[in-house]
C-alpha cells in the first residue's frame, strides 16, 4: 500500500505539546480510532490549527500506529488520553508568527470542494483527515515558502541620511532647520 497523506487537526495548545516533544509523537483521540489504526511508516503529516484556522508543519510518520495512554494532550472529555499515536520527524515547521493562513489557501484544496465555498472549514472538523498527495504537496509547498523567505536586510544608506534622518531637501541639499519643523 502506498504513502497515505493526513492532515491532523489541532488546537494551539496540543500542538505546542507536539512541538515541545520535538515532533516525535502524535497521539489522536478515540473517536478517530478506525482512522488512526491505518497510520503507517512513511505516511505524511500536515498540521491544521483550527482555532487559528492556520497550516504550522508538516511531518514524516516514523512508525505504524500503536497505543499508549500516558497523558500528553488536552481535551474537554476527562476519559481521553489520544491513545493512538504514531512517532514521527519533522520535516517543515513554521514560527507561530508565520503560520500560513488557511483562509487564504483552504479554500484552493481539492479535498473541501463537497463544501460550498464559503463553508469550507467544515470539511476540516475533526481531528484526522486523509487528504489527496496534491493538497498535500501544494500545503507543504506554502510552508517551506514561508520557512525560505527571510527578512529583507537593506544594504546602504537607502532613503535615509547618514544618521538616519531622512534628507528632506533637494538630491544633494541638505534641508534647513525651519523645512524640517
Amino acid at each position: 500500500m502506498g504513502k497515505t497523506y493526513w492532515l491532523l487537526s489541532s488546537t494551539e495548545e496540543n500542538f505546542r505539546a507536539t512541538r515541545d516533544l520535538d515532533f516525535s509523537l502524535q497521539g489522536v483521540d478515540t473517536r478517530q480510532r478506525r482512522k488512526a489504526v491505518r497510520m503507517a511508516e512513511d505516511d505524511r503529516m500536515i498540521f491544521y490549527i483550527s482555532n487559528r484556522q492556520a497550516f504550522a508543519a508538516s511531518t514524516t510518520l516514523t512508525s505504524n500506529h500503536f497505543e499508549d495512554h500516558e497523558r500528553i494532550w488536552k481535551t474537554h472529555r476527562e476519559s481521553e488520553d489520544f491513545p493512538h499515536r504514531v512517532k514521527m520527524r519533522a520535516d517543515v515547521v513554521v514560527e507561530e508568527e508565520k503560520w500560513v493562513d488557511a483562509r487564504q489557501i483552504g479554500p484552493r484544496l481539492e479535498y473541501v470542494r463537497k463544501w460550498p465555498p464559503e463553508m469550507w472549514p467544515l470539511a476540516l472538523v475533526g481531528t484526522l483527515h486523509i487528504i489527496p498527495q496534491r493538497d498535500f504537496t501544494m500545503l507543504e509547498g506554502e510552508l517551506k515558502r514561508v520557512v525560505a523567505d527571510k527578512p529583507v536586510r537593506r544594504r546602504g544608506r537607502g532613503r535615509r541620511g547618514r544618521r538616519g534622518r531622512r534628507n528632506r531637501g533637494a538630491p544633494g541639499q541638505r534641508a534647513s532647520a525651519a523645512s524640517r519643523e
